[in-house]
């Protein structure tokens, strides 16, 4: 049979309310010898509390959720362990959803949350998330919104990075290592930041007091596969680029993949920086020079902000934007 609240409660002989708070840990006024008393009876009888019904009483689930655009981008899982780690230690659990970069599936997804009663969402949207936008406008519950915004939504809270400043620190840096030609592979202009690296690579060029050839523009996604075509593209369209600055590692280790193909050296023949420093950046040959981004901190500092507004800790719309860092590897001479 299985073991209920008002079952430990009569072995211990307390109040079923007493054994609640011990189970909530909301047991400051109660003694230790209760305490244990009561704990080690739930140990002795593998008693597991009924978190569906307690929830119906408390209104929470001790659960989020978390919606990311692209599981195999090494970028997403490590934002994905700072969420985790930070809810565990309030004891929350995290129900994570991959939206594989499609508007609809990361609606459904959202859809699914709500049904689940979580407490709360965090969201990186997929790279065109218009779509979600009346679904997140009417929801009863705090969203957070790491590295991209969703145009027409109020959220609850964003943790943001400064794309821009990343951007232009490392376009300024490839122009004063001698790069005049940067080519510039860029991730969907329909996210937030591709579109902030890209002024971000404009306004260095501007500085520097060199003009933009607009050639040396090619927009895709933010995948190997793209920074591989779009390699060959430029040359087989025979664009003149002594280097290329990145929207993100994937698109470098695609382009360099491509590079060498050419039998173009890197760094010798052509210079090469990312975005992101995920681990491949320095297990690939040469190691990549590229933008850091602290994406477990993105995720840890998410979840402590979501936290705090499910628990009446802060207040709403808070925003907190993170600094890159250059980091230069062999990839750039």
């Amino acid at each position: 049979m299985k073991i209920t609240i008002k079952d430990i409660a009569k072995l211990a002989d307390v109040s079923t309310a007493t054994v609640s708070k011990v189970i909530n840990g909301k047991d400051k006024n109660i003694s230790s010898s209760t305490r244990n008393k009561i704990l080690k009876i739930i140990k002795e009888t593998n008693y597991v509390p009924n978190r569906i019904a307690s929830s119906m009483i408390t209104k929470k689930t001790h659960s989020i959720g978390l919606v990311i655009p692209d599981i195999t981008n090494p970028f997403f899982p490590e934002i994905a362990r700072g969420v985790e780690d930070l809810a565990n230690q309030y004891s929350y659990h995290v129900i994570l959803c991959n939206s594989d970069n499609n508007s609809k599936k990361e609606l459904e997804y959202i859809e699914m949350l709500q049904e689940k009663m979580v407490d709360g969402i965090i969201l990186t949207s997929s790279s065109n998330s218009k779509g979600s936008a009346p679904t997140l406008s009417k929801l009863q519950i705090p969203v957070i919104t790491v590295d991209r915004e969703i145009e027409g939504v109020t959220t609850s809270g964003r943790i943001i990075v400064d794309n821009y400043s990343g951007a232009y620190e490392a376009v300024t840096y490839m122009l004063n290592s001698g790069y005049k030609k940067i080519l510039h592979l860029a991730g969907p202009m329909t996210t937030k930041p591709s579109v902030d690296r890209y002024q971000g690579y404009l306004q260095a060029h501007k500085d520097f007091g060199d003009l933009v050839d607009d050639s040396l523009y090619i927009e895709g996604h933010y995948t190997a596969e793209f920074g591989y075509k779009g390699i060959k593209t430029a040359l087989k369209h025979e664009l003149d680029f002594d280097a290329v600055f990145c929207g993100n590692d994937l698109i470098a280790l695609g382009a360099i993949k491509g590079l060498h193909e050419l039998r173009l050296r890197v760094p010798e023949d052509i210079g090469v920086v990312g975005f992101d420093d995920i681990y491949m950046a320095t297990l690939i040959d040469p190691n990549l020079t590229t933008v850091h981004q602290p994406n477990y901190q993105m995720g840890y500092k998410a979840a402590q902000m979501l936290i705090d507004v499910i628990e009446n800790r802060t207040l709403s719309d808070v925003e907190e934007v993170l600094m890159t860092k250059l980091v230069i590897r062999e990839t750039t001479k």
